[in-house]
């Protein structure tokens, strides 16, 4: 189980993410468009003063269950020590164990 603090901490980053996603496209957008290297240099100020952990990088993906951020499968949101413990179970549909 990871620790509640990380946990809370990767909420708290999604929360940004989502809250300035939007305005974070829009001013990277400008700079694109805008020739002025003073136009450029204003914008820029303006990204940088958008919190650090609104950035998509920062994201760190999780097991809903433990919280683990290694050994993290998509397609199930699953740690890998949970993603066998379940599979094991029969809790996850359509997934055998190989053999050969």
């Amino acid at each position: 189980m990871a620790k509640q603090s990380m946990i809370q901490r990767e909420i708290k980053r999604e929360k940004l993410i989502k809250k300035y996603k939007n305005k974070r496209i829009n001013i990277k957008n400008l700079i694109t468009t805008k020739n002025e290297f003073q136009d450029i240099i204003e914008l820029q100020k303006k990204l940088q003063k958008i919190p650090r952990n609104s950035m998509q990088c920062r994201h760190r993906n999780r097991c809903w269950m433990t919280g683990r951020s290694r050994g993290f499968y998509r397609d199930f949101g699953l740690s890998r020590h949970v993603f066998r413990e379940m599979s094991h179970a029969c809790l996850l549909p359509g997934i055998k164990k190989a053999s050969w």
